[in-house]
Parts: C-alpha cells; sequence; structure tokens
C-alpha cells in the first residue's frame, strides 16, 4: 500500500535533518580538533551561538555540493579523469571556503590546507549518514527504483507493465585462474575463505568450471573473442604486422578499435551486448551503447563515445570522489610498504616496483575498480539486460607480487567485497539478475627470463644472427592492462611500441623486431616480405633456431616450413610437425599438457603470425614459466595456471558443456554465455549480416571492409533451428581446438629430460 504524500515528504525532510545535523556535529567536533579552524568571534561566543553558526556553515556547504559539485565535475571531464580524481580534495575544500565564507558576521575562519581535510570528513560523514538513512527505508528505496525504471522506459520504449525476463551481470576477475580461485574459496587453518561471499554462492547457487585459453592466453585474445565472437589473427599481446610495418598492442586505443573492428567483420555481429548492454572497464564494447572505460572507444572524441559518462556518474557525488581518493593515496603508500617489505626481506623472484607503477597499481585497484562497481550498480538498478564488466585489479598486482602472493590474497578479498555489493544492488533491482563471474585467463609464477638467465631474448636472438649483445640487461615493459587504462584517462599520447630500426651491424641493414607478451616471444624480420620460412631462416642465420631452441629458458619454437608446413622446435633436435602430425624424437609439446598441440596449430595458420614465435620453459613441478617482461607472475602463452580460467554460473542456467567435455577457447566461451543470454530471451546478436559489412559501432552500417581488414573468407549468418531455435551456420575457417577431458587442476606432468 502507498504511503500518504506527506509521509514521503516528511520522511524525506528528516533524511534532510539528519545529514544536516550530523554534518553539523562533524563541524563542531572539526573546529574543536584542529587548529586552524574556528567558528566564533575572535573575542569569543555562546555555545548556543557556535552551534548556530556551525549549522549555518554545514547548510551553506550541503546546498553547494548538492548544486554546484555536479556542475564542476560535468564541466570538469574534458580534463583527464585521473586528474579530476586527484583535485577532489581541492574542490571540495574550496566548496568549503565559500560556505565559511557565506557565514554572518564573519565568525567563521579557516586555513585553505585545513580546509580540504575539514571537507573531507563531513564529505564522507553525511554520505554515510544519507546511505544509511535511504537503506533502512524501503519505501524511499523503491521510489528511487521507480525514478530509474520509468527513465529507463522513456529511453528505451520498453513496456513497463509486463514482467521482464532475467537480465545478467557477467563479472571478469581479470587473470584470476581457477586453481587460485579454488584456493580462495577454501577456508585456512580455522579462518574464513579469503572470497567468503563467492565462497558461499559455489555448492549452492553457483557452480564453478575450468576452462581452457587459447595459445595467446592474455585479455585481448581472451575478451575479444568473448565479447565479439572471433579472435583470429591475434597472436599475442602484442606483434608486429609486415604489411602496414606497425606494432599492434592489444591495450592500445587505436589498436583495440582495429581488433574490434576486423572481430566484429569475421563474426558478422557487433558482439554479445549489441541490445540494451552495457560494457564497463573493458579492452572492447561488445557491441554494447552504453560505456563506461571501454579502451576501444578511448581514443574517440565523439557523442558515441560514453566513457566519459562513467566518470561523471560516479564523481558527481563529492563523498564518493572523496572516498575513492582518500583510498588511492592509502593504496599508494600501501604498495611503498609492500615493496619495501619485499626488499628488506630478500624475497625472490623480485622485479622492479619503483617509478610510476604504485600510480597505476592505485589507478587499477581504486579508481577503475570504484568506477566499474558504480557504473555495473547503476545498470542493474536501471535494469539493462546484460551487463558485462573487468575488474582488473588483481591481475595488475599479481603481475609484479606473485600470483599468489600476500598482496595478491588482499586484492582478492577486497574484490569479494565489490562483488558482494553488486549483489546486494542486484536484490533491489526492478527485475531479477543472474550473476555470472569469470576470467580471461590466469597466471603462471616464475622469475624473469632476464633474472633466471641475466639475458633478455632479445639479446639472445641477436647472438643466434651473429649482431653484437650489450651488456647491461635492459628492461622490458609490463604489458598489464591497466596501464594503457591510465594512459587513456590522463589523455596521454600511445606510447610507441618498438618497430624495425636501422641497424649498422645487422644483416641487410635491419635488425629483427623481438616483442613480448608474457612468457611468449616474436620474432619479425621486417624487411622480409611475408612470412619467412624455416629453411629461410636457416639460410640467413644459420645459428638461430638452433641457439633459441637448445637455450635451457626456452620451452618450444613454432616456426613454417616450406615443404612440411607448421613445425615446432624443441631441444636436441626434437621436432613436431603440426600439419602432419609426424614427430621426431619426442614432441616438445608433450610437458605442455592436452591440447596444447592444437592450440598452436590454430595460430600457425593465422595471417598475423610472426616468423618466429617462442614459448618460454615450463616446469610442470613447480608451475613456473620464464616471462619475457619484467613480470613475475605472467600470461601469454602455454603453460601452468594461465591457461586455465574459471567460469562460475547460477545452477539454474544450463551446463556450458556435456559431462566428461572441457570448454576450449574463448569464441566457444562466447557461444555458452550467448546461449545463456537467449535462455532468459534476453539480447541476442543479429541473425544475419552481409559478409564484408562494418558492423562495430562508430562505423557507417553498409560500408564494406576492403583489404586488411576484410574476412579471409565468408562468414556465414546464424539460421533458424526446426525446433525454433537459434544456432550458429558451419564455418569454413579453420576450427578451434577439439574438446579434450579437463581434470580439476592444471596437468602435473613428470619432467622430461632436456
Amino acid at each position: 500500500m502507498q504511503k500518504p504524500r506527506w509521509k514521503t515528504v516528511g520522511g524525506a525532510l528528516l533524511r534532510v535533518t539528519a545529514v544536516w545535523a550530523v554534518s553539523t556535529l562533524t563541524m563542531l567536533a572539526l573546529a574543536g580538533i584542529l587548529p586552524d579552524f574556528r567558528l566564533q568571534a575572535a573575542d569569543g561566543d555562546s555555545a548556543t551561538r557556535i552551534a548556530v553558526t556551525a549549522a549555518s556553515g554545514a547548510g551553506v556547504f550541503g546546498v553547494l555540493s548538492a548544486l554546484v559539485w555536479p556542475l564542476l565535475v560535468r564541466a570538469l571531464l574534458l580534463m583527464p579523469a585521473l586528474v579530476l580524481g586527484l583535485l577532489v580534495f581541492v574542490l571540495n575544500g574550496s566548496m568549503l571556503l565559500v560556505a565559511i565564507s557565506l557565514i554572518p558576521d564573519g565568525r567563521g575562519a579557516v586555513e585553505p590546507e585545513t580546509a580540504v581535510v575539514v571537507a573531507a570528513v563531513m564529505s564522507a560523514a553525511s554520505s554515510a549518514t544519507s546511505t544509511f538513512l535511504t537503506v533502512r527505508d524501503d519505501g524511499a528505496y523503491r521510489r528511487r527504483l521507480a525514478r530509474l525504471a520509468d527513465r529507463e522506459r522513456r529511453v528505451s520504449g520498453k513496456d513497463g507493465g509486463r514482467e521482464r525476463p532475467p537480465g545478467t551481470v557477467f563479472l571478469q576477475l581479470d587473470g584470476v585462474g581457477h586453481a587460485v580461485l579454488r584456493d580462495a574459496l577454501r577456508p585456512r587453518d580455522n579462518r574464513a575463505p579469503v572470497m567468503e561471499t563467492v565462497s558461499a554462492w559455489v555448492g549452492g547457487t553457483h557452480t564453478v568450471t575450468p576452462w581452457r585459453t587459447d595459445w595467446s592466453s592474455q585479455t585481448g585474445a581472451s575478451q575479444l573473442g568473448i565479447l565479439h565472437g572471433s579472435n583470429e589473427d591475434v597472436p599475442a599481446f602484442r606483434w608486429y604486422e609486415k604489411k602496414s610495418g606497425e606494432v599492434m598492442v592489444s591495450n592500445r586505443p587505436t589498436s583495440a578499435a582495429v581488433l574490434q573492428r576486423r572481430a566484429a567483420a569475421r563474426a558478422g555481429h557487433e558482439g554479445l551486448l549489441t541490445v540494451d548492454g552495457a560494457s564497463r572497464g573493458n579492452l572492447f564494447t561488445g557491441g554494447a551503447d552504453e560505456l563506461a572505460l571501454v579502451l576501444s572507444v578511448a581514443a574517440r572524441r565523439s557523442k558515441r563515445n560514453r566513457s566519459r559518462s562513467g566518470y561523471f556518474a560516479y564523481f558527481s557525488d563529492p563523498a564518493n570522489a572523496t572516498r575513492t581518493a582518500a583510498s588511492f593515496v592509502a593504496e599508494v603508500v600501501r604498495e611503498l610498504c609492500q615493496s619495501t617489505r619485499a626488499k628488506l626481506r630478500r624475497e625472490t623472484p623480485r622485479v622492479g616496483r619503483g617509478g610510476l607503477y604504485p600510480f597505476i597499481r592505485a589507478f587499477a585497484t581504486v579508481v577503475e575498480r570504484d568506477v566499474v562497481v558504480a557504473a555495473v550498480s547503476g545498470d542493474v538498478l536501471a535494469g539493462r539486460t546484460a551487463i558485462y564488466a573487468d575488474l582488473v585489479a588483481y591481475d595488475e598486482v599479481a603481475h609484479h607480487s606473485g600470483p599468489r602472493s600476500r598482496d595478491a590474497q588482499q586484492v582478492l578479498a577486497r574484490l569479494d567485497r565489490s562483488i558482494a555489493l553488486i549483489a546486494k544492488v542486484a536484490e533491489r533491482a526492478p527485475r531479477d539478475y543472474r550473476i555470472v563471474l569469470l576470467s580471461d585467463h590466469g597466471q603462471s609464477p616464475g622469475d624473469t627470463f632476464a633474472g633466471a638467465y641475466g639475458l633478455t631474448l632479445e639479446h639472445l636472438v641477436r647472438a643466434g644472427c651473429g649482431l653484437p649483445v650489450p651488456k647491461a640487461v635492459g628492461r622490458t615493459a609490463s604489458g598489464a592492462e591497466a596501464r594503457e587504462a591510465a594512459r587513456a584517462a590522463l589523455h596521454r599520447p600511445e606510447k610507441d611500441e618498438e618497430g624495425p630500426e636501422k641497424d649498422d651491424d645487422g644483416p641487410q641493414g635491419a635488425r629483427p623486431v623481438v616483442l613480448a607478451s608474457g612468457n611468449l616471444g616474436l620474432i619479425s624480420f621486417p624487411d622480409v616480405p611475408g612470412r619467412m620460412s624455416r629453411e629461410a631462416i636457416e639460410r640467413r642465420h644459420p645459428a638461430l633456431l638452433r641457439t633459441l631452441a637448445n637455450h635451457p629458458g626456452v620451452g618450444f619454437l613454432l616456426v613454417r616450413s616450406e615443404t612440411e608446413g607448421a613445425v615446432v622446435l624443441g631441444a636436441n633436435g626434437a621436432e613436431h610437425h603440426l600439419d602432419t602430425h609426424r614427430v621426431i624424437k619426442e614432441s616438445p609439446l608433450a610437458l605442455f599438457g592436452p591440447g596444447a598441440a592444437d592450440a598452436v596449430r590454430r595460430t600457425a595458420h593465422f595471417r598475423n603470425t610472426p616468423d618466429i614465435m617462442v614459448n618460454s620453459a615450463y616446469d610442470a613441478a613447480t608451475g613456473e614459466v620464464h616471462a619475457f617482461e619484467e613480470q613475475i607472475g605472467s600470461h601469454g602463452g602455454l603453460g601452468g595456471e594461465q591457461g586455465h580460467p574459471f567460469l562460475l554460473w547460477p545452477v539454474r542456467l544450463s551446463a556450458p558443456v556435456a559431462a566428461g567435455e572441457q570448454l576450449v577457447g574463448a569464441e566457444r566461451v562466447h557461444t555458452v554465455l550467448r546461449c545463456w543470454l537467449r535462455e532468459a530471451d534476453g539480447p541476442e546478436v543479429p541473425e544475419e549480416r552481409i559478409p564484408g559489412e562494418r558492423v562495430s559501432e562508430g562505423l557507417i552500417p553498409g560500408e564494406r571492409i576492403q583489404g586488411e581488414d576484410a574476412p579471409s573468407e565468408p562468414v556465414l549468418p546464424e539460421r533458424v533451428l526446426s525446433d525454433g531455435s537459434q544456432g550458429l551456420a558451419k564455418e569454413s575457417r579453420v576450427p578451434g581446438p577439439a574438446a579434450v577431458p579437463f581434470p580439476a587442476a592444471a596437468p602435473v606432468l613428470p619432467d622430461k629430460a632436456r
């Protein structure tokens, strides 16, 4: 039964009065504590007069926060979002100075630096009070949901009179492997699990299963396949394209836009989130219209680029902005303390954690997390049908601290609290929601290649080519996903990756381009058009392949033979001819577990596969690999937990694979997620597209893709099955790896003699 209007208005007035009273008491307490903040005349005032002065100041500050703050944030959205977050304290303090100056008779006075502290504390106190009262008032909460639902109906034109089918929230925990998740859900030493919320779900409302990535076990390939249905021609995190002479990097905005366009052309649709979808914190849009912190559109400055709206929605509340800014500073201090502790304890392996890394970590674990969680909560309250969000905090910290480190475990605990918050919001949503958790890859521990052997992969390649090798070991920048997101937030220009350079001592005047993607290395000879064959490499550099294959830090190489096709080379003459299935001595891939040959074979036939691909050695007993970047927790190739992420879904959904099968490849995960959306009568990708038609966001409908971006073969549309359901027409492209049985944990095989 609806409350009388007078009760509704009265309740609102009571909440405003309560918040005002708390703000007044907070201001009085701070005036008594801080020496540079006073609320009385120089010769003193009565207690009543001081209370009236505090109430006046708190009231003016509250009005300014409600009316002026949103206008300031909207005006400042043109500046970098990260800078805006850091300016929160100054802006909030400035409003308090204005409020104090408006107190009659000049009784209020505060120093500018003190005003920052007072404003921050008052914002936090008033926000906490308002939130507490609103949550306890179910009527107020329902009215807020009703307003959001009305707005959604006006925007989308949906009929609010009928019961809507359940929506779906996909939360990607970036870099969290299946084994790490399993450990985080298990109680230890009579203590609660690291992830208490998720632990309570598993075995009850949800179930979890591992899946296996493609050879390129990194966010660019996995998320592109999951959101857009195709990750073909994405051999690694970064690679050199001979045709254009450019280095493609998955977390670079311009590269991400190109990859999204190519995937849409090959798949024949815009993505998983094409109808009433929202994409938050991802590399790609997934075809969604509602975007926030999406890298593939970060370089655009158009009306269709709504990434900035995510920042506005969050920072328009001064309490949110203050809390995030304070947490940002606390996270920087936490990282400095943790890295110092690691140095003092002489922990190994260890990588450098100085420079800008503490700020990049704080951006990933605080700013990006808070904005994404707030955006997802807003999507849920607005009743959107499909929401996909990426939380990158764990991946960033695990790269530098290790996937099972104490630092990483703390991040998992905080992510669990974020998941719990979203679940609580979903309970109040205008429609039922199914929450699906998944990861895009895991991480494998191990010392860096340079740390273990004293030289980088580039140095080893130069030695094999007979080129001079520098004595000093250079550092390879980390390819963590959060770095380019932070650069985009700062409006910094994209950082150029190392491409071909003229080198006087190099053969034919050009040196090879050597790139790293975790424990996967890519070697290209830019002066040779097309993919260079094994025979041509051996004629030009007779010692190179043998030098690489026999190095103890290298697991195997992939090359193309003019007569045998795709060939994997190992130590001591071991070979695996992938196209003919011929094995010489023993397969270098045997150590890497079932499905390795299928994964490498698929990548071997990509158009963008480099002349030589190098996968680091893998210790099956310890699960360790050697990253060619500055990472002690890495992913990108084969070996260990990096290739075994997880999928956690509500039990009411259909099983992703049949009993005894394994879920293999990001493209197949896309099919599973799309099937779950279909089960709820949710969004679906368009049934039919003209092959070669531009379909990704921001492109002209009907415009054909020509040349480099055109699909290599026609992509057949979906067909309607005899029972009325939709299914995929059989594709003529090279199929992904076949499904094979998957054990509960990553396979551990005995060591092979090298």
